[in-house]
């Protein structure tokens, strides 16, 4: 038998955060309550090499210009004198931390030959120890004119959807990610029965409610990783490269601007679990998510099995 990456755990968001975040009684959950910033969050725990940090966004705030930043740190939060305000720059430019700001677009890495200046960032990819990553086109927590009554990324179109998810688990060099709990799904509505088959492709943008965002670090030999984000089941590239794996890494999760509330999302690297099989069993035998309001089941098991 293969054994398991590291053992299953429990993950939860670290009790230090920003002044503006507020977690509910399991840890799980993130809150930014007022304002754009002041909403930096943390992993309770270090993550091990190839273990995914994974959040769902489930509340927007409309009008804010900027996103969910995801990114790791190698500072103890227990160590800090007060959380950043922001997780760019102000994490990453006190060191060790690197952050990647995800927006409506353009979040996959480029691959391109760095050029580092003399003396600098030499064997280090020329990213690590603090620099600044992923700056998203829509920043700096400024209001937006409304447009219309919705949300204005979701209620466009996704011009290239995706094809359909083959594979049971996401690869990303010698690290092997299950594939099922990492794509969001979009709400059921009134003809989303019509739709289903939407729900198996990268159909959501990346920003939008139900999307799914994950960080995790891969070791590339002489003590050294890559940070890499997931964005529903899609790896954007190495985003970071050259972390030093000396110190306990961190997940930074920060709920910025008009992403307001983010929950995280447990993966399950062993066995699947008895609820999931269950949940498994119950979709595999309805004809569309619409349907399992017909069945004789709890209320929260329905919902489980529409929106996971």
């Amino acid at each position: 038998m293969e054994p398991l990456p590291f053992p299953d755990q429990f993950q939860e968001f670290h009790h230090i955060h920003g002044t503006n975040v507020r977690l509910d009684p399991t840890g799980t959950q993130a809150t930014r309550v007022e304002s754009f910033a002041n909403g930096v969050c943390f992993s309770r725990e270090p993550l091990s090499p190839g273990e995914i940090f994974l959040v769902e966004i489930e509340e927007k705030e409309l009008g804010w210009c900027g996103h969910l930043r995801i990114g790791l740190t190698a500072r103890d939060p227990l160590a800090l004198e007060t959380v950043p305000e922001y997780s760019l720059p102000d994490l990453m430019d006190l060191g060790d931390s690197w952050v990647f700001a995800i927006t409506r677009n353009h979040n996959r890495v480029v691959e391109e030959e760095a050029v580092a200046p003399e003396g600098e960032g030499a064997g280090h990819g020329g990213l690590a120890g603090g620099h600044r990553l992923g700056d998203g086109r829509e920043e700096g927590g400024r209001r937006l004119p409304r447009l219309g009554g919705g949300d204005v990324e979701e209620e466009a179109i996704n011009p290239k959807p995706k094809t359909f998810f083959t594979d049971s688990h996401l690869h990303i060099e010698k690290v092997k990610i299950p594939m099922d709990k990492l794509v969001g799904r979009s709400r059921p509505g009134r003809f989303s029965h019509i739709l289903d088959d939407l729900y198996k492709t990268n159909a959501l943008p990346p920003t939008a409610r139900r999307s799914r965002i994950g960080v995790l670090y891969v070791p590339k030999g002489q003590g050294l990783a890559d940070m890499h984000v997931v964005i529903n089941g899609e790896d954007m590239g190495a985003s970071a490269k050259g972390i030093p794996m000396l110190q306990p890494l961190y997940a930074v999760v920060d709920v910025y601007s008009a992403t307001k509330q983010v929950r995280i999302v447990q993966v399950e690297y062993g066995f699947s679990s008895l609820q999931t099989l269950c949940r498994k069993c119950i979709q595999k035998n309805i004809v569309h998510r619409m349907a399992l309001d017909w069945l004789e089941l709890p209320e929260k098991l329905k919902h489980y099995c529409k929106y996971e």
